[in-house]
């Protein structure tokens, strides 16, 4: 067991490892309270007034068990590729939608780690995007790593 953990380690590399375990703990962490309070998360997600209306309740649903799988995923190495992807993907959408809503002057609490609702002021719409901001740099340190750092090789069959 301490062997494996060693090797995987030594080929994946310390800082990748520690970036996939942070995103995947920030994940779970996210994910959690939305789970436990989809109602209240689709009034957070109603109030970024991005989505149509149909699509708030179903994003309320589908979003914090995604995210609970992905972070999970991340955590045990599974589907890596996959969950790289998504995660930092997720994380592009959610920037970008807070500064969206920055820039029309809507304040209001981002949803990210709990589900209370209501509006703010710029200096925390500000941290959120900053806070978010600061999570793509492992993100894009694990899709650098992942998809465009190393050589990979197509295995071609013969039929």
């Amino acid at each position: 067991m301490v062997t494996q953990i060693f090797q995987k380690l030594k080929t994946e590399g310390f800082l990748a490892l520690c970036a996939r375990l942070i995103l995947g703990a920030v994940f779970i962490y996210a994910s959690i309270d939305k789970i436990i309070h989809p109602a209240d998360f689709a009034k957070a997600v109603y109030n970024y007034q991005i989505l149509s209306y149909y699509l708030i309740n179903l994003t309320a649903i589908i979003l914090p068990w995604l995210e609970l799988i992905l972070g999970v995923f991340l955590i045990i190495g599974l589907f890596r590729e996959g969950s790289v992807c998504l995660v930092t993907g997720l994380l592009v959408v959610f920037l970008g939608s807070m500064i969206f809503n920055l820039a029309r002057g809507l304040n209001i609490h981002c949803g990210c780690f709990n589900t209370s609702t209501g509006n703010t002021n710029n200096a925390a719409m500000a941290w959120y995007v900053f806070r978010d901001g600061l999570f793509l740099f492992p993100a894009f340190y694990l899709f650098y790593r992942t998809f465009l750092g190393k050589k990979r090789t197509v295995k071609v069959y013969d039929l």
